[in-house]
């Protein structure tokens, strides 16, 4: 069932995706181009995700399992880091310079759109490399209880 429900999800955001025009990059940076003929049709569609998340998450904050019944594990860290910070900005820069966010690029990858397929390769290899370097890291740092004296 879970299976299933994660399926018909992604279905319906996809097709919200090519509905709203979200999957073609065009569109995309004719909302970001302030400087040429301003395109506020994403504005709309975020206003849109907006209004139907948060009584969603509002919902999901006061549960401890999905409606089918699966644990719910929201994050609770609500702290602003460079990390954070760092990710954001190179998400926006991405978005920015391709037109495209993971998952419109997914959608118009499914779509051969020839400018999606070299996003989702840079967008793995982008992956790919975060997970080599976050294990360097993590190989080097010791254990937290050693790093507090706790041990």
């Amino acid at each position: 069932m879970q299976i299933l429900a994660a399926l018909v999800a992604g279905l319906v955001f996809g097709i919200g995706l090519i509905v709203s025009g979200m999957a073609n990059p065009a569109k995309v940076l004719g909302f970001l181009d302030l400087a040429g003929p301003w395109d506020p049709s994403l504005a709309l569609v975020m206003a849109g995700a907006i209004a139907v998340g948060l009584p969603a998450f509002a919902l999901a904050k006061r549960r401890t399992t999905s409606l089918l019944g699966t644990p719910l594990n929201l994050p609770r860290n609500a702290a602003l880091d460079r990390r954070l910070i760092g990710g954001s900005l190179l998400f926006g820069v991405g978005w920015g310079l391709a037109g495209f966010c993971p998952g419109p690029a997914l959608v118009a990858f499914g779509m051969k759109e020839p400018k999606a397929v070299m996003f989702v390769i840079a967008m793995l290899a982008g992956m790919a490399l975060y997970e080599l370097f976050e294990s360097a890291r993590t190989r080097r740092k010791p254990p937290l209880a050693a790093r507090t004296g706790e041990i």
